[in-house]
């Protein structure tokens, strides 16, 4: 443990920020998650809320940009790979 009183202020923030991004990350998995297992009459709904998540844990810098993007890349491809096969 630090003996610094700056530094024990660094490791309280450091854990506050660390259950932030946790549960944040956790939302952003479950949303895509989600969109995955749900039947295509309400694809269209949860492709927005896995976009709204991904887009709000980028805005947070949770993920990194790329990785917002790579995200979103991918949910696109199962989405029109989906919209036509119909």
């Amino acid at each position: 443990m630090a003996n610094i009183k700056s530094a024990v202020k660094r490791v309280k923030q450091t854990a506050k920020r660390q259950l932030r991004n946790k549960g944040m990350r956790s939302h952003l998995r479950t949303a895509v998650k989600q969109y995955r297992d749900v039947e295509d009459a309400k694809k269209n709904e949860k492709i927005a809320q896995a976009y709204s998540e991904i887009d709000r844990a980028r805005k947070k810098g949770v993920i990194h940009k790329n990785a917002a993007a790579r995200y979103k890349s991918r949910l696109a491809r199962k989405a029109a790979k989906a919209g036509a096969s119909q």
